[in-house]
C-alpha cells in the first residue's frame, strides 16, 4: 500500500493560485505599511498579465470574457510556499 496519493490537476493549480493570491495580498499590505524607498518599490513591483476583455454580442445576450493576473515578489515566495504544502498534503 503506498502512502502517497495522486493529486489532481485542478487541485494543484487550485492550490497554487491560491498561494499567489495570498502572497500578492501580503505584499500589497507590506507595502502599504513600509515607507517611501527601496524597500517598498522592492514589494510593490510587480508583473501583470492576462487576456483583454473580450465581447460576443448576440441579439438577446452579450458574454464578456477576460483575465488579468498581478504578481509581485511575495506572491512567488506565496507559489512556493503552496508547492511546499502540497507537497507534504
Amino acid at each position: 500500500m503506498s502512502l502517497s496519493r495522486k493529486k489532481s490537476f485542478g487541485y494543484i493549480v487550485l492550490v497554487l493560485f491560491l498561494g499567489a493570491m495570498i502572497g500578492s495580498a501580503l505584499g500589497e499590505i507590506i507595502g502599504l505599511i513600509l515607507p517611501d524607498g527601496v524597500v517598498k518599490q522592492f514589494f510593490l513591483n510587480s508583473v501583470s498579465g492576462g487576456i483583454e476583455p473580450a465581447t460576443l454580442n448576440a441579439v438577446l445576450f452579450s458574454i464578456t470574457v477576460g483575465f488579468k493576473i498581478k504578481l509581485n515578489v511575495v506572491g512567488i515566495v506565496g507559489i512556493v510556499i503552496a508547492a511546499y504544502i502540497l507537497r507534504w498534503y
